[in-house]
Formats: structure tokens, C-alpha cells, sequence
């Protein structure tokens, strides 16, 4: 059920822009607002309040509060433009998350680096701080981008970045960090990807 919900909300802000884009151009900004209401919050306010602790509690209800926060505001003004401000509640959220591990001995990129190799090396190390710097900026971009177009922008141009070009970034983002990754460190497992890569970047010889 945790995985469905996960799932289920991750599809739902996929595909937030292109329902927001259907959903004004045929319905009033209070009807659109009530059904975002009811599709989109629900899987991320379950996801915050499964069992966990008050750190898990601290860590996850800003989002769907600030969800809730939007939606409830288009619905009792009807100003289309607090629901186009999700995403950039999302990449406010993802900027906090990610800089606030800057301030500390490990970084987010490391954390997840640390969940598939057990030991880093300090150059690794250094590479995912810079990683976690360049998701921060990407997370900038993006925010400040739909927010301008949220507020000055047609609706078709806010549509195409929110929900395009915005995704190609990130995994332009993604696939660029992998390859200089393995060009760097030439850490490599079984999967076909680095069976790949290490053809392109064949592991050194030690000595």
C-alpha cells in the first residue's frame, strides 16, 4: 500500500501541469482547484501520515500542507495562479531538502551514493557535494522559471516548461552526473548500463 501511494503521488505531479492546462481551459479556476483537491493531495498527505516518527512527520508534511495551502487559496479567490505555483512549491521544497545536508558532514547526493557502495573515497566524497550544488541550482531555475511564467506567462508556455522542458533538465541533470561519475571513478557493477560504460571507460589497473 506504502509503494501505491508513493507511486500514485509521483504520477499525480508528473502529470500536474498537463491537468492543470485540460483542467483551465475547460472548467473555472474554483471547480479546477476543488478536483486537484481531491486527485492530487490525498496520496501525499497518506504518504506523510503512515507510521514514522516526528522526524519523519518534519521531514515530509511541508509538502502537502503547502499543497493544501495553494489549492485552498484558488478555490476562495479563484486566481488561477496559486495553482500554477505548485511546482514551485515542489522545487522549494527539493532546494530546502538538498541545501540544508550542505551544512553538513554529508551531502544528499552522498547519502544516496552511501546506499549502494559502502565506502567513498574523499575525491567521491567531493564529487557528490558538487553534484548536491548543481541539483540545488537546477531546483532554482525551475522554481524561478514557472514562477515567472505562473505569473506573466500564457498558460501554453507555463504547460510546456512544467511540464517538459522542466523534466528534461533534470534528466539532462541525471544523465550528465552519471557519465562523468563513471569517466571519473570507473566504479562499475553488473548491470547492463555499466557493462556499457565500462567499455567506454575501461576500469584502471591498480598499480
Amino acid at each position: 500500500m506504502r509503494a501505491a501511494w508513493t507511486v500514485l503521488g509521483a504520477a499525480v505531479l508528473a502529470a500536474y501541469p498537463l491537468l492543470v492546462y485540460l483542467g483551465l481551459t475547460r472548467l473555472s479556476v474554483r471547480g479546477v482547484g476543488l478536483l486537484l483537491l481531491a486527485v492530487v493531495l490525498p496520496p501525499h498527505l497518506a504518504r506523510a501520515l503512515r507510521k514514522g516518527g516526528r522526524e519523519h512527520l518534519r521531514a515530509v508534511l511541508p509538502l502537502p500542507i503547502g499543497i493544501g495551502v495553494l489549492l485552498l487559496a484558488a478555490v476562495a479567490i479563484e486566481d488561477h495562479r496559486f495553482i500554477l505555483a505548485l511546482p514551485v512549491l515542489i522545487n522549494a521544497v527539493l532546494l530546502v531538502a538538498f541545501a540544508a545536508t550542505l551544512t553538513g558532514p554529508v551531502s544528499m547526493i552522498e547519502r544516496f551514493a552511501r546506499m549502494q557502495v559502502d565506502t567513498l573515497s574523499a575525491a567521491e566524497v567531493a564529487h557528490c557535494r558538487a553534484a548536491t550544488v548543481a541539483w540545488c541550482i537546477l531546483f532554482v531555475v525551475n522554481g524561478a522559471v514557472t514562477a515567472v511564467l505562473a505569473v506573466r506567462g500564457p498558460l501554453s508556455f507555463w504547460t510546456a516548461y512544467a511540464g517538459g522542458i522542466s523534466y528534461v533538465l533534470i534528466g539532462l541533470l541525471f544523465a550528465a552526473e552519471y557519465v562523468v561519475r563513471k569517466a571519473r571513478f570507473r566504479r562499475y557493477g553488473s548491470g547492463l548500463q555499466d557493462r556499457i560504460f565500462a567499455r567506454i571507460f575501461p576500469p584502471r589497473r591498480a598499480g
